[in-house]
């Protein structure tokens, strides 16, 4: 039948399904197999649809039967009473083969019935379980990403792994020796500018005394009196010669 034809395509996607986990891109293959499944699904269920609708039909023979040997009964009941049993028995036959038929009838109805019950209870039991693979599907989807996530961070983790053994790590310590170096060239140049301040510091103030000094001479020599030689002790000055008394006369 066509229903179990259906069925059975139905569950060969699914295993291809479970099978699809071990791709180079499970969840898309999960995904491509779950579309495909519904798609199955959806011939499957018009399937069902059409079949029922054959129940229908069969249902609506066996009440079409039911009722013509409703009347045929009321046909022969009719005639016996009227004494007319040629024609009582010609639709008594008529009865006795109507309800052959509607016997049989009523077994094709009950076995269609119990076929479309059970490819409903299928289909139910498939649309749950394509359910379940459709959460599966956005479970795995999200684990992997997040793991993925995971294993990246994990990865960056390592590579930022300041250690002297990494290449990131021997990098900065070259950068930190070029730094160190840098500094002790500064350092030694700082040092190196200040060695002989002090003497030179001693000759400017020898300069500048030596100067004070000849500065001072040269004023004594002109004569001309600042406040510099005006404080200046008088010991250093020629001292003014004394007159020598006059003679005595005599008188």
């Amino acid at each position: 039948m066509i229903v179990g034809k259906i069925w059975k395509s139905f569950m060969a996607q699914l295993n291809k399904i479970a099978n699809a986990i071990r791709g180079y891109d499970p969840v898309s293959e999960m995904r491509y197999e779950y579309d495909k499944s519904v798609e199955e699904l959806k011939t499957g269920r018009e399937g069902l649809a059409q079949y029922r609708a054959l129940v229908e039909r069969v249902g609506r023979q066996v009440a079409d039967q039911q009722k013509h040997i409703g009347v045929l009964e009321a046909k022969v009941k009719t005639f016996l009473k009227a004494g007319d049993r040629d024609t009582a028995g010609k639709f008594a036959m008529e009865l006795n083969r109507a309800k052959a038929d509607l016997a049989e009838n009523q077994k094709q109805l009950e076995l269609h019935e119990r076929a479309y019950e059970n490819n409903l209870m299928k289909i139910k039991h498939a649309v749950k379980k394509l359910d379940d693979v459709k959460h599966k599907i956005a479970k795995y989807d999200a684990d992997l990403k997040m793991s993925k996530a995971e294993a990246e961070i994990s990865e960056l983790a390592h590579q930022f792994d300041f250690n002297v053994t990494t290449d990131f790590g021997q990098a900065e310590s070259i950068i930190q020796e070029k730094i160190d170096k840098n500094r002790a060239k500064v350092r030694v140049a700082a040092d190196l500018s200040a060695e002989g301040l002090e003497d030179v510091k001693r000759e400017m103030a020898i300069e500048s005394t030596l100067a004070e000094d000849a500065l001072k001479e040269f004023e004594r020599e002109a004569g001309l009196v600042t406040p510099e030689t005006a404080s200046k002790p008088a010991a250093t000055q020629q001292a003014p010669k004394q007159l020598e008394p006059l003679p005595e006369v005599g008188l």
